[in-house]
């Protein structure tokens, strides 16, 4: 098989724009009255509120902020997340659906008032989900009449200005994107100081709650009286999210194009979706383009995908290169809405935030707001609809039941199957899981012809782990964590790696 031919540099846009931050890592222990685990969007924003209300806070980030999955967002701020709104008023009730309406509505104002004073790129277009069959038609016209009832600025289209394939659509007006990077960074900059502090390559390694709560580290602990847990799947799960949310991967390219740029960002809702948005930068200019989604670790060859998207992209527009690829990792409810909040009821003054479902700009900010004012004992508007601790509605329950017997089936299909398989030579860039004695091998051989030979058994839940070959990492099919060739753990819910063989 060999190193995949794919399309563009294997790198985000968004770091390849910035310069590496070079926060010092934590040195021994330190009190503060709120500890951020996780340097995102969630985190940052829960940051930058509680400082707002006067409160110190430690933002502890186990690599460099700003370089994990809001690093690979298409970064779309906006309040228009797919056909959701019909659904959401229909199972959680209007009450609530305004709150989630509210919520993010409130977090695309919330960014465009702080990207008055940073360079960060913030542009206001309008957001369009289309649909490409009559049969949709009356979704949409639902879609349009939910979020109009909700307060959102929706309106129904059939001239839709792109992709040429688009037959009508949902609009929303005065939506955002941004230099996701540019922005945080810029945030960032401004937490240090009079007891606050951001600390980077600091592992987080447990979290006690209580009064005062403990995190802690590889390098030392934070005291703090709440905590907030913001590291995309929380790092501790006392109240099984793993089994509320499943993971899905997506595929982003940043293309140069020639023709005029897209006039606003679209979403082609359905299985596979398809995502496109403009951006420029310095004297250059992009066309974003994503989708190609798949549950984590069953999406056959990644570097497939990576071709699929470029030649659906080819099929749009007339692309000149494509520049970049990334792709990224997101958590999705079974109902769409994020889990925000307290993590447990039994675990006092430790929050969460989690389950964006690839929405995290505008949930990430939202979130944020939320879990400062929850802190600050003001209580959130939104907190009923966000609530972590709510049953899923009946409509959701199916798909709950479906996605954890999903899980079950790879658990033991895998463990019947893999056993079996003989060991065979592996040219350079290929990988396997074999059977070895009484192991079960995870072996991957790089350019060089060197091995590099883990155990194939994810410590989350012993699922058997498989070979993403655009990436080179072994993915977890169950329930999404990921490991690099040797093994070291870069997406939860595990939280240790995959011992050496």
């Amino acid at each position: 098989m060999g190193e995949p031919d794919l399309p563009g540099r294997d790198a985000s846009l968004w770091l390849e724009t910035t310069e590496t931050t070079d926060f010092d890592p934590l040195d021994g222990d330190v009190q503060v009255d709120v500890a951020v685990v996780g340097g995102g969007i969630a985190g940052l924003s829960a940051a930058t509120e509680l400082q707002d209300a006067g409160e110190t806070v430690a933002v502890v980030e186990a690599d460099r902020i700003v370089s994990g999955v809001t690093a690979r967002t298409t970064a779309k701020v906006t309040a228009q997340h797919g056909l959701i709104y019909d659904d959401v008023r229909s199972e959680f009730g209007p009450d609530r659906a305004r709150q989630y309406a509210q919520a993010n509505e409130a977090a695309v104002e919330e960014v465009a008032s702080r990207a008055d004073d940073l360079d960060c790129e913030f542009r206001r277009l309008p957001a369009y989900t289309y649909v490409d069959g009559d049969d949709a038609r009356k979704k949409v016209r639902r879609e349009v009449d939910a979020a109009r009832r909700l307060g959102l600025p929706a309106s129904f289209v059939e001239d839709v200005p792109d992709p040429a394939d688009a037959d009508c659509a949902v609009r929303f007006d005065d939506q955002g994107q941004f230099h996701p990077r540019k922005y945080l960074l810029a945030l960032a900059e401004e937490i240090p100081g009079e007891g606050s502090y951001v600390f980077e390559e600091t592992r987080a390694t447990d979290i006690e709650a209580g009064e005062p709560c403990r995190v802690e580290t590889n390098r030392g602990s934070v005291t703090a009286d709440d905590v907030v847990v913001a590291t995309h799947f929380p790092i501790s799960d006392p109240a099984g999210y793993f089994a509320r949310a499943y993971p899905k991967r997506s595929y982003v390219l940043a293309v140069r194009t020639n023709g005029p740029q897209p006039e606003g960002m679209f979403y082609r809702t359905g299985d596979s979706y398809f995502s496109v948005r403009p951006h420029e930068t310095g004297d250059e200019e992009f066309v974003l383009v994503g989708g190609q989604n798949h549950k984590t670790g069953q999406g056959g060859s990644t570097a497939e995908r990576y071709r699929r998207l470029e030649r659906e992209a080819r099929d749009h527009f007339d692309v000149e290169s494509v520049a970049y690829r990334w792709s990224t990792q997101d958590y999705v409810s079974a109902d769409s809405v994020p889990f925000v909040g307290p993590i447990a009821p039994w675990r006092s003054h430790v929050y969460v935030a989690t389950g964006f479902g690839g929405w995290g700009m505008t949930n990430g900010t939202a979130a944020g707001k939320l879990l400062a004012d929850e802190i600050a004992g003001t209580g959130s508007e939104w907190a009923d609809a966000f609530d972590p601790g709510r049953l899923p509605p009946l409509e959701s329950a199916g798909e709950l039941l479906k996605e954890n017997a999903n899980a079950g089936k790879r658990f033991a299909g895998d463990w019947a199957t893999k056993l079996r398989r003989s060991e065979a030579s592996l040219a350079p860039g290929d990988a396997h899981v074999v059977r070895d004695g009484g192991d079960v091998v995870a072996e991957y051989r790089d350019e060089d012809g060197d091995r590099h030979r883990v155990s194939a058994v994810c410590t989350h839940l012993d699922c058997l782990v498989e070979w993403n070959d655009a990436e080179r990492t072994w993915d977890c099919p169950c329930h999404g964590s990921r490991f690099d060739v040797d093994g070291g753990v870069l997406d939860g819910p595990a939280n240790s790696d995959l011992p050496k063989k």
